[in-house]
């Protein structure tokens, strides 16, 4: 059955595209905001360690509103690591950095996101994709946000 939401299919796959590569920031910051959680050590550590919980669940949950805009528009997200690997401007960190080294990563991984999320909105303007655009706004507001918090705390 076609699908006739008032976008044309060319639009439809552009959009995804940029839906794709903030899935994919969104899904690597994820990982990452995880493994730090798990690895963080130091005087900040109960502080730290129950914010990034919180962040890595909004950006799991983010993720599945990414994904499931990309099949909305009748295109398939991507969902494997190395897909993600190829999308994401996220810098991928192999190792167990010191806590004001592990902030000042995800700092730059937010603004990241938020420049992606950006990129988005413009490219769902130009198709006239609203719900594109409204959930993007909504990502680039969060991470515009959590990027704020996180560089509080490096003051």
């Amino acid at each position: 059955m076609a699908i006739s939401i008032g976008i044309a299919r060319k639009d439809r796959e552009a959009v995804a595209k940029h839906l794709s590569k903030l899935l994919a920031d969104t899904y690597s910051l994820y990982l990452k905001t995880h493994s730090f959680h798990w690895n963080v050590t130091g005087p900040q550590f109960n502080s730290l360690h129950l914010m990034f919980e919180t962040q890595y669940n909004e950006l799991w949950l983010a993720a599945d509103q990414v994904a499931e805009r990309i099949r909305t528009l009748d295109v398939f997200a991507p969902g494997s690591y190395s897909q993600f690997g190829k999308l994401t401007s996220i810098k991928e960190e192999a190792g167990v950095p010191e806590w004001k080294e592990m902030v000042g990563q995800l700092v730059e991984g937010h603004e990241v996101a938020a420049a992606t999320a950006r990129a988005t909105i413009k490219a769902a303007d130009a198709a006239g994709d609203q719900g594109t655009a409204d959930l993007a706004t909504g990502r680039l507001m969060e991470h515009e946000k959590t990027a704020w918090m996180l560089r509080s705390l490096l003051k």
